[in-house]
């Protein structure tokens, strides 16, 4: 019940409310959770979960590995070469590993850099790649720092 005062008769007069509890909304509403809110979103927007992006990995991680095991070794183009006339290597053509291995396996009681440079005309960068690559495959050994022997 709702009391109103008149101004004109300065009387309290008692008025009744039409409907008794009025709402907005017609029907039980559940209330939403922000899970579930968060889920729509997610689903309405096409937003990549965690599993979709694990998902994605695994599948390139697999085509990686496929891709490596069937690829062919192909010798490297630069810009501009179609590869449509690209040279095979002969059999008889020695690599830079080679060459160096080649100058230090003729050595008995080992090389210095500065020799092995000079016998093989090699820049410095090139040389010391070429040492670390023979070194880690087991094709020389060092003796002390700067000096190369074969095994």
């Amino acid at each position: 019940m709702v009391y109103c005062l008149l101004p004109i008769a300065y009387s309290i007069t008692k008025v009744e409310p039409v409907h008794k509890e009025v709402s907005m909304v017609k029907g039980k509403h559940k209330a939403v959770s922000f899970d579930t809110m968060v889920k729509f979103f997610i689903h309405q927007y096409d937003i990549p979960t965690k599993k979709d992006v694990e998902k994605l990995h695994t599948r390139l991680d697999r085509l990686e590995k496929l891709i490596r095991t069937t690829q062919r070794k192909s010798p490297r183009q630069g810009p501009g070469k179609t590869g449509v006339s690209v040279a095979k290597k002969d059999k008889n053509m020695l690599t830079a590993s080679d060459i160096v291995y080649g100058v230090i396996k003729q050595s008995k009681k080992g090389l210095k850099i500065s020799e092995i440079k000079l016998k093989t005309e090699f820049e410095d960068k090139k040389l010391r790649n070429i040492l670390f690559r023979l070194y880690s495959l087991g094709r020389i050994k060092r003796l002390s720092r700067g000096i190369y022997t074969s095994d």
